[in-house]
């Protein structure tokens, strides 16, 4: 049965360098990259060697652990390089792309009538299982376990992000092939969350669980959704899928092609005209990160949003999972005296010294910098003010510090994902890498565990 879900803790940010709601296509990009860092806890295998042509679609190479999870390239052309780090690590597979795609057809099937373990080893062959996730761990969801439910969040609340009802515009054939699809492969309900006052291109789809939600942030995150529907517990596996990646998923259903394509919102206070892009995954971000202009040279480019994305060049490439590009000051000035004096430039959930509470619609220009050095853990409560799952922040911080298994257990290791430490991280006066303790913690349980 589905229900509204309203979100009160929290913190919305709100920052300048929205896209705006117009959509341009991306100049072709020459060369395509796919990292295998982006899926997490994966070994790659390499399946073709430098020089060799490829169709979009093909394997390039697949998991180590689990060689049924196949990973395909995004475009048709040739594989030029195979870079790698140390201990021979493969960091890095770039595609010289052809001028037009050509596509492995992987044959059309029809999305009512295909059955589960049929439809599993469709979505394996064609390179579309990486699209799916799992918790607990927050890793590509393992084929041989069945979920209890499936989750996707439709509704955007990180800084800057891109708004799904743009971007999934005039896709609602995909959207409900995929979503059709995949509510074969659990025993429970397939859950998608939308925005509790726009019109969603889910609104009208059948199959679906629809939840409107509203709230600030972390109200968009799928963690949130999933501890307010139907939490997970010791045992227990639910999927998510991103709204973008059901497009191609439905795509491949009904045509039998794997197009990798991308609506990107590339968003940011420097950047001179910011809107939105089609591209497809890999595809070098100077195509369109130029196009659209820099009013300044000292900037950071993040493949994502502020909270959870990575850093990369002006020259990287989009990341397998990402929607937006976004652009923000690089904060590398020093403020003298700048702990001493009230601040009105700058976004906090505390009301000492700080007055964005005064100013709760202004859009801020942020930069990098943390105003504030690495320290030891300093208890002031405001974790649990912009932290709505029933969990207790800090002490399952400080469990997977330790290396505390059973304390991590006890506290709901299973529910969470780094993401939804993002904005504990944000307004951290201790500095300490919140996204990254809980992503050590998380490999730690799947060692020990899963």
């Amino acid at each position: 049965m589905s229900k509204d879900i309203k979100i009160k803790k929290g913190l919305t940010i709100r920052l300048k360098g929205e896209a705006d709601k117009t959509l341009s296509n991306a100049p072709r990009s020459r060369t395509f990259a796919v990292n295998p860092s982006n899926f997490h806890l994966i070994t790659p295998k390499m399946v073709v060697k430098e020089g060799a042509k490829i169709l979009a679609g093909d394997t390039i190479f697949y998991s180590k652990s689990k060689e049924e999870i196949k990973f395909v390239s995004p475009v048709s052309g040739t594989l030029t390089t195979i870079a790698r780090g140390a201990k021979r690590v493969i960091t890095q597979i770039t595609i010289e792309a052809d001028s037009q795609d050509s596509f492995k057809d992987f044959g059309s099937v029809n999305p009512e009538t295909i059955e589960a373990n049929a439809l599993k080893e469709h979505l394996l062959a064609s390179g579309c299982w990486p699209f799916i996730k799992q918790r607990p761990y927050d890793v590509i969801a393992n084929p041989d376990v069945s979920p209890k439910a499936i989750f996707v969040s439709a509704y955007a609340t990180a800084p800057l992000a891109a708004d799904y009802d743009y971007t999934l515009k005039g896709k609602e054939k995909f959207l409900q092939a995929a979503l059709t699809a995949l509510g074969k492969l659990t025993s429970g309900q397939v859950h998608v969350s939308v925005g509790s006052e726009a019109k969603s291109p889910f609104s009208d789809l059948q199959g679906i669980n629809l939840h409107r939600v509203s709230g600030p942030h972390p109200a968009g995150n799928v963690g949130t959704q999933i501890a307010k529907i139907d939490p997970v517990n010791k045992g227990e596996t639910v999927w998510t899928v991103s709204p973008q990646d059901l497009v191609i998923i439905g795509e491949l259903l009904l045509t039998g092609k794997f197009n990798a394509e991308r609506i990107v919102a590339l968003a940011g206070s420097p950047v001179k005209t910011p809107k939105y892009y089609r591209t497809k995954i890999g595809a070098e971000v100077s195509t369109f990160l130029y196009d659209a202009g820099l009013d300044e040279e000292n900037v950071r480019v993040i493949n994502g949003n502020v909270l959870t994305g990575n850093k990369i060049s002006p020259k990287g490439f989009l990341g397998y999972y990402s929607d937006a590009i976004t652009v923000i000051p690089e904060g590398d000035d020093y403020e003298l005296f700048g702990w001493n004096k009230p601040v009105f430039n700058k976004i906090s959930p505390s009301r000492a010294m700080t007055f964005s509470w005064m100013f709760p619609k202004k859009k801020y220009d942020l930069d990098t910098n943390t105003n504030g050095e690495h320290r030891a853990f300093v208890v002031t409560g405001n974790y649990e003010e912009v932290f709505p799952l029933d969990i207790y922040p800090l002490q399952i911080l400080k469990a997977c510090m330790v290396q505390d298994l059973d304390a991590m257990e006890a506290l709901g290791m299973y529910e969470v994902a780094p993401e939804d430490f993002a904005l504990t991280e944000f307004i951290c006066v201790s500095k300490q890498p919140h996204q990254e303790i809980i992503r050590n913690g998380l490999d730690l349980m799947y060692k020990e565990i899963g």
